[in-house]
């Protein structure tokens, strides 16, 4: 991701302020080829648990929730993994969206009743998580078809010549070269631990154990930390599988910690071999204002969806999952509203102090 600088909110950044298209396309390449992948191991019998843990019936709340984190991820400068790899880079402003994610997600504790009793008032098409289980079909018979479709314009582009992106920087990793990249590594995280990737209830968790050192009584206490959503045998090693946002060692702690820490240490190292590595932060006040209520924002449009881009994205869209389907119909006008306030608020404001 950091040397193809694969980042969602950059995606739909650059659609909106400046019509660029590349990226989408490598989007959608890493969406289907991904769609290709679980469906052939589910035809295979791969995939025990499909749709795979954490999944829940679709609620009005997923667009909520992706329209927040839409805003958020834009405004930060980098959605949840974004903002990983270009702190690994050495990015200060990515540095300061990475502590309002950890504040965000701590908000979020503390208002998770209330969110609760929305999404249920909203949730429809209960027990049904993807679109095949709602109408009632196998998932191929969707699922073909539009692999079909996307085929068709992926050889359309290509003959285009829409697929390349010109870069003159020393490592450079084409945008559908990493798309394709980060397909298989997502199927393998699914055929070997049982669901795909997923890395917001790690700041969650991380966001508990902070509170604890000042507060542990109350957390002790708070219903979102004491909840265990994960709850599930690996398909493989069949080890049972517990976790959740309370700051305990836990299924979570061993799954996406070290995934947060290996995002960092890969960009790092791309960087130091490169000689691109450099602690970066002569950056306008307002930027680093924005960095932080971004990832404040971000972060509790992650937890009241439930889930963030790379888990419906890149896991979720796949299989189509309703709660995915919704949060990206959230997650497209959440970011045009956010590269509004990103151009006509935090950029315009430095262009107005400029003599």
């Amino acid at each position: 991701m950091y040397r193809a600088d694969f980042c969602v909110a950059g995606t739909f950044r650059d659609f909106f302020l400046f019509r660029k298209t590349v990226m989408l396309r490598a989007l959608l390449l890493l969406i289907v080829g991904t769609m290709v992948l679980f469906e052939i191991l589910r035809q295979l019998s791969f995939l025990p648990l499909y749709p795979f843990p954490l999944l829940g019936s679709p609620s009005l709340a997923n667009v909520a929730g992706g329209i927040l984190f839409g805003i958020g991820m834009v405004t930060a400068g980098g959605c949840v993994v974004g903002t990983l790899y270009k702190m690994g880079g050495g990015s200060v402003i990515s540095a300061t969206a990475f502590i309002g994610l950890i504040a965000g997600s701590g908000i979020y504790a503390e208002i998770h009743p209330w969110w609760s009793g929305i999404v249920k008032e909203f949730t429809f098409f209960k027990g049904h998580l993807t679109l095949p289980q709602a109408i009632g079909c196998s998932p191929a018979l969707i699922l073909i078809p539009l692999i079909l479709v996307s085929v068709f314009f992926f050889m359309r582009w290509q003959k285009q010549n829409k697929w390349h992106l010109t870069s003159y920087v020393e490592g450079y990793i084409q945008p559908w070269r990493a798309a394709l990249y980060l397909a298989l590594l997502g199927t393998l995280s699914y055929l070997l631990v049982g669901m795909p990737f997923g890395i917001t209830t790690a700041y969650a968790k991380a966001a508990a154990y902070l509170t604890k050192l000042v507060a542990p009584a109350h957390v002790a206490q708070t219903a979102f930390y004491k909840a265990v959503p994960l709850d599930y045998s690996a398909p493989i090693i069949h080890v049972q599988l517990l976790g959740g946002a309370g700051p305990v060692v836990d299924a979570i702690t061993y799954i996406q910690f070290p995934l947060i820490v290996g995002i960092i240490l890969g960009a790092m190292i791309a960087a130091l071999r490169l000689g691109e590595f450099k602690v970066y932060d002569r950056v306008p006040a307002r930027q680093y204002v924005s960095a932080l209520a971004g990832g404040v924002i971000l972060a509790l449009g992650s937890r009241m969806t439930p889930g963030c881009n790379i888990w419906h994205l890149f896991g979720g869209l796949p299989i189509l999952n309703m709660q995915s389907l919704l949060f990206l119909a959230g997650l497209v006008p959440g970011s045009y509203i956010g590269s509004k306030i990103l151009v006509h608020v935090v950029l315009s404001a430095g262009a107005k102090a400029t003599p």
